[in-house]
């Protein structure tokens, strides 16, 4: 029975780890779809960001109690990775508690503070459940945010109900393990007691070995079986966090927030316009296109905020124009960019890697044109994420392709730019009026 069990095991864990790695490489492949974005400058200072941020959950802590809440499951979930270590080991070489004669006495001190972490875990999803079933926080529902409906709302929730069970399942087995080292079982290593697990004991106490055993190895199986499916899970939905908060803060930005990426080409044009810059005999490089339509025209880093997006809503819940009653969703935005690689990611799939145009856009398709001339640049969802996602740098570029290569604008927009072109300021008058209004000024006054 035992090498049957060790065969299975392997089989699942090999067929599990061929699974996540297609996964993470049609995920890598739809990112480098993106244009190339030179983020390796001030290498030691994007480390320091990314231990504050990412590491650290620095800006987690912007709310302490929600901060506590993750902070437990983030430890968690890191870990208690290496008690996972330790299982994979056993069903790998058909072992139970490999580790237990290495480490003696501290053996029952090291699962303790396993199942201390693994109570946390616990303790902190049911929290984050009521939040979203019963106390329903604003930004999480589906009646005021319509991106939250259908799969997003169930993913959040789902989520949690599977790490919970998983940590019923962590304490369930240790509670088994102990009695059954009690009766004396030869299978089952004498560790000592595992301080949280202990006061589950009693529950089995009237239990036969035999059952015992099945309860145990049943816990044991569901506990790195969801393990496995976690994994394969977590690809799929937005808790790929997890794993790209840490390279997405590490390339985050660093020029200051306002600070927007112009168009060398048109900034060039401007400087000659307002004599900045005197006009050479070479004419200006035209580029393909202006701004971005599609996910190709955006570069690598946007590509990766969007899988790395969390879909907790602080960007949303920080929106002047979404609080207003406007369209725009800087979540949104960035579920919608990830919805748009997922469908490119299928197509790559079907044809060998290679992405072949599907006749669709991310704007247009996927994003609408009243959601970006919505927004208002004002970088509160880009100052909000707690994983330095920057929404704003491709609301940017959708609307600069909307208005310089499809001239889709506003009429008052319109007037604008007229008046940039002819009087190089928004208002409507000649720049020799400019300083009209203070002609009948005293020079002392001025």
């Amino acid at each position: 029975m035992a090498i049957v069990q060790q065969i299975l095991f392997i089989g699942i864990l090999g067929f599990t780890g061929w699974f996540v790695f297609r996964r993470v490489a049609i995920i890598r492949k739809t990112i480098l779809l993106g244009k190339d974005d030179d983020r390796t400058d001030q290498p030691q200072r994007r480390l320091s960001v990314m231990l504050r941020v990412a590491f650290g959950q620095k800006k987690m802590f912007d709310r302490p109690s929600i901060g506590v809440l993750h902070l437990a499951v983030y430890l968690g979930f890191i870990l208690i990775n290496i008690e996972i270590l330790e299982i994979v080991l056993d069903g790998v070489l058909g072992k139970h508690r490999i580790f237990a004669p290495l480490l003696g006495s501290f053996y029952p001190l090291w699962i303790s503070f396993f199942e201390f972490l693994a109570l946390a875990v616990l303790i902190a999803c049911v929290v984050f459940l009521l939040r979203r079933s019963i106390v329903k926080v604003e930004r999480l529902q589906p009646e005021r945010h319509r991106e939250m409906a259908g799969w997003p709302q169930l993913d959040g929730k789902l989520i949690l109900v599977l790490e919970i069970v998983l940590m019923i399942a962590i304490l369930t087995m240790n509670a088994a393990d102990s009695v059954l080292q009690d009766r004396g079982n030869a299978h089952y290593t004498i560790t000592g007691a595992f301080f949280f697990s202990q006061f589950l004991k009693p529950v089995f106490n009237g239990v036969s070995e035999p059952a015992l055993v099945v309860i145990e190895r049943i816990a044991w199986w569901f506990h790195i079986l969801g393990i496995f499916v976690f994994a394969v899970y977590v690809t799929y939905s937005k808790h790929l966090h997890i794993i790209l908060a840490f390279p997405n803060t590490y390339f985050a930005r660093l020029s200051p927030k306002g600070e927007m990426n112009n168009m060398p080409e048109i900034t060039k044009e401007v400087r000659i316009m307002l004599g900045l810059e005197n006009q050479t005999g070479e004419a200006s490089e035209v580029p393909e296109r202006f701004g971005a339509k599609d996910i190709t025209d955006l570069n690598w880093k946007n590509l990766m905020d969007a899988y790395s997006c969390t879909e907790c809503g602080r960007c949303t819940a920080a929106c002047p124009a979404n609080i207003t009653g406007k369209k725009l969703s800087p979540r949104k935005v960035m579920m919608d960019t990830r919805d748009r690689l997922e469908d490119v990611g299928r197509i790559m799939l079907a044809n060998k890697g290679e992405f072949i145009a599907d006749g669709k856009s991310l704007i247009g398709d996927y994003i609408l044109e009243e959601e970006i001339l919505a927004c208002t640049t004002c970088n509160a969802c880009v100052q909000e994420c707690p994983v330095l996602i920057n929404p704003l740098d491709i609301i940017l570029q959708l609307r600069r392709h909307k208005v310089m290569d499809e001239a889709h604008a506003p009429g008052s927009w319109n007037a604008m730019f007229q008046n940039l072109d002819t009087n190089q300021a928004p208002w409507k008058f000649s720049p020799a009026d400019r300083f009209n209004w203070a002609s009948g000024l005293k020079q002392d006054e001025v």
